[in-house]
């Protein structure tokens, strides 16, 4: 990408009132920026293109590459400073809620309306809706969406949706149609196993805490679940919540053998061996595929949009990229985040393996001829729900026991109505100690 070439669709060398337009990246040469970024495929990509920034704006990135589970610890160590190591940083989605409300990221707007800084190329229009909403925006509708008193906070970076992978020689063999709603894939995940002895219809993460919660929401959204209402009162013990854990447990009985215990790692390596004909969950997964030192089933995989139940949703997590308010060189780090996130950078991070950001870039020409799964994926991305989960400071408490219960379900055959019950029930007690029904 070439800044100076994009500015109001100018050229290079227009003169504008007797002088030639200015490089915007010129005062910030020789600058030096610190960003930590987490050990992932995207951010991976990201470092195979950023030489390419530093050739562009003479504006030189050192990266902190941490293990991303680690890598909360260190931001938070770092944001209380009075100055801070990191000029930019990618922030797990669930952290949004904590830095933006101890005030510890730089709300984007001034960066945006200066017109020395925003280049008016970027078209913001173009980036994921959903992505936008659930990673970068807090203040709107229940505190951490987007709307009418929403803010700008972070942009979506390495971040990912819900995707159906299924094996289409196994498809084509016994003539099954690919699953576009719940009862189809449900009737699926249990039929191939008759059809395929010793193989599992749907691998699918069920192992106690994190790994079953996230399970169960993937199916809560698009059947009509919610963890909560507009006034927070707890009802993922619904209808529609019975139902998605309902489906869960389906899923886990009728998977590969371990299926109960599985994380997303072991799911993803029952897929990828040839143990099981499905795969629902992250984009991100994608990359492992058609890898030959990871994958038994190169070239077998077809993808589609993640099923209908009463509504469309596919999930919306992974990473984003926000300020530091410690941060010492703030425009600098802007201009590196607004590059990153430019059109002409999402391609190129696309091509080296990353997770696009940009609507545009799932349908490049050039990137859907080395990965034609990104057509599909732009396609599922038009329904990625931001609200699929909470991202209040609070829900690591409710996650973990509704993890905990979940996996009882799976395992003890606790019975799903009684353990969610109990999920809401203490779940109450923790929005009431955290103030959210003092208006009441």
């Amino acid at each position: 990408m070439n800044y100076k070439h994009n500015i109001a669709g100018v050229v290079a060398g227009l003169v504008l009132s007797g002088s030639v337009l200015a490089n915007p990246y010129e005062e910030y040469k020789g600058t030096t920026l610190v960003v930590n970024f987490p050990a992932h495929p995207h951010y991976d990509a990201v470092r195979k293109v950023l030489p390419e920034f530093t050739k562009e704006t003479g504006i030189i990135v050192e990266v902190d590459q941490l293990q991303y589970l680690k890598m909360r610890e260190k931001q938070t160590l770092e944001m209380t400073k009075s100055k801070g190591d990191y000029d930019l940083l990618a922030y797990v989605v669930f952290s949004k809620a904590d830095y933006v409300y101890a005030d510890q990221l730089e709300n984007l707007a001034r960066y945006f309306m200066n017109p020395k800084l925003a280049n008016p190329a970027y078209d913001p229009a173009d980036l994921i809706d959903g992505y936008v909403a659930n990673i970068g925006v807090a203040g709107g509708k229940k505190g951490y969406m987007d709307g009418p008193t929403g803010s700008l906070f972070g942009l979506p970076f390495g971040a990912e949706t819900s995707i159906l992978g299924y094996r289409k020689d196994i498809f084509e063999k016994h003539n099954l149609k690919v699953p576009e709603t719940y009862d189809e894939l449900l009737e699926l995940a249990c039929k191939i196993p008759e059809l395929e002895p010793g193989m599992g219809g749907l691998a699918s993460r069920a192992a106690s805490g994190h790994q079953a919660s996230h399970a169960f929401l993937l199916h809560l959204a698009p059947l009509g679940g919610r963890i909560f209402d507009d006034e927070w009162n707890p009802i993922v013990n619904n209808e529609a919540g019975v139902a998605a854990a309902e489906a869960l447990k389906t899923i886990v009985n009728c998977g590969p053998e371990g299926s109960k215990t599985f994380n997303f790692a072991e799911a993803g390596a029952s897929f990828l061996q040839g143990n099981t004909a499905m795969f629902l969950d992250s984009t991100v997964f994608a990359g492992s595929v058609n890898n030959p030192d990871k994958s038994t089933i190169v070239g077998k995989v077809g993808w589609a949009p993640h099923p209908m139940g009463t509504r469309k949703g596919s999930q919306t997590g992974g990473f984003g990229i926000g300020i530091p308010k410690n941060a010492q060189n703030k425009e600098a780090a802007f201009l590196l985040m607004q590059w990153l996130t430019s059109k002409e950078a999402d391609k190129m991070i696309a091509l080296a393996g990353g997770n696009p950001s940009r609507y545009s870039t799932h349908a490049d020409a050039d990137v859907n001829a080395k990965f034609p799964h990104m057509a599909v994926f732009g396609e599922a991305l038009k329904d990625a729900d931001p609200d699929w989960r909470p991202i209040i400071p609070v829900w690591g408490k409710i996650n973990a026991d509704l993890g905990t219960e979940l996996s009882r379900v799976l395992t003890e055959d606790l019975d799903i109505k009684e353990a969610l019950d109990g999920v809401a029930q203490r779940a109450t007690a923790i929005m009431e100690e955290a103030g959210y029904y003092t208006w009441k």
